[in-house]
């Protein structure tokens, strides 16, 4: 988490579901002894594992006060919502935070810490606003410069938005350090940066240096890494979010792609106003499409499906998982459900491969 350590009340108002409250979904799983409490007055009185199937017996409380009492010593926004602004329902609460003299972090496309109201608020309490999306000052245009890396590069890639690539990258994370590899995770999302610790979200660089900042953050975990695993973002068939997804593989120059997909997904969730749906197309064609684009700059394969199962019955979620595996002929699990291990074993099979003959 950036900065100093804390007990964090996640805010989710009125969101607090798989679904919409992404980043505070991922706190819960990757790490629940940084929560004290989640604030949702709808849902106060209940646990987060049971709003959302993780996370334990952290408490769902009405507002920051009960959060204090709780243990709560900093507030973090825990929605990533389309637009990336804060609801407006909100403010008051994150203003009670700030009066407290609680940091706040934020992921927000709108930054807290240019907000007139919310900043002078903070220079009185002596809070800190943290804007994890603000991008580097550095401005790097990318040029291939991971492509002389050693370690391998793996990105996870999806059929749509909200599909589990951060999810899948995690898991792939500590599944290669349990077989004894030294694994690095880079962060390229809000969420990932406050589970991490480090990172920069690539969606809020200027488009003409996002692979460049890629770029930077790949080449640093590289070096002491014998895979680096790149936390995926957008779609490249989406008509909203492929601009990032292109960054990510000039960036971040993969040899492996881990495709991810929701079981049962067939349209791409697309903003409102889109005058027609857009079909998911199948996994081959998925699977052609990121390898093609990928090899504009290197040369990658996919090496295996994460399939996000949520909603499935066990016997359902599996079945799922081995038809895309054969589908595509790779292995394919749900990295949360079933375990990362197949897709661990995988990427550790292509680097043995390559370390064995010239690139």
């Amino acid at each position: 988490m950036p900065g100093k350590k804390r007990r964090l009340a996640l805010l989710a108002e009125a969101r607090f579901t798989p679904f919409d409250a992404k980043t505070a979904v991922g706190m819960l799983r990757y790490r629940p002894d940084q929560v004290a409490a989640v604030i949702d007055s709808t849902r106060a009185g209940t646990t987060a594992f049971e709003c959302v199937g993780v996370g334990g017996a952290i408490p769902v409380v009405a507002d920051v006060g009960a959060a204090a009492g709780c243990g709560a010593d900093s507030l973090a926004i825990g929605i990533a919502p389309q637009g990336g602004g804060l609801p407006e329902s909100w403010r008051k609460t994150v203003r009670q935070a700030i009066e407290r003299g609680w940091d706040v972090l934020s992921g927000l496309h709108v930054f807290l810490a240019d907000d007139r109201e919310l900043a002078a608020a903070a220079a009185r309490s002596g809070a800190t606003l943290l804007d994890l999306r603000r991008p580097p000052a550095a401005r790097t245009v990318a040029a291939a410069r991971a492509t002389r890396l050693d370690a391998l590069v793996v990105l996870t890639v999806g059929s749509d938005c909200n599909v589990g690539k951060m999810t899948a990258a995690l898991e792939l994370t500590q599944a290669l350090a349990g077989l004894g590899a030294r694994a690095a995770f880079v962060a390229t999302g809000q969420t990932g940066i406050l589970i991490d610790g480090g990172g920069v979200a690539v969606d809020a660089v200027v488009s003409d240096f996002a692979a460049g900042a890629i770029e930077n953050e790949v080449l640093a975990a590289g070096r002491d890494a014998d895979v680096v695993v790149v936390e995926g973002q957008g779609a490249l068939h989406h008509p909203g979010y492929s601009g990032v997804t292109l960054s990510l593989l000039a960036g971040s120059c993969p040899r492996a792609l881990v495709l991810c997909h929701a079981a049962g997904r067939d349209r791409i969730r697309t903003a409102d106003g889109a005058p027609h749906e857009i079909p998911i197309p199948p996994l081959t064609e998925l699977a052609r499409a990121y390898e093609s684009a990928a090899a504009w700059v290197q040369k990658a394969e996919v090496v295996g499906v994460a399939l996000n199962t949520l909603g499935l019955e066990e016997a359902a979620a599996r079945a799922a998982c081995d038809a895309a595996g054969r589908e595509l002929g790779v292995p394919s699990t749900d990295p949360v459900r079933f375990g990362a291990g197949p897709l661990a074993e995988a990427v550790l099979a292509l680097r043995g491969r390559t370390h064995a003959s010239p690139a």
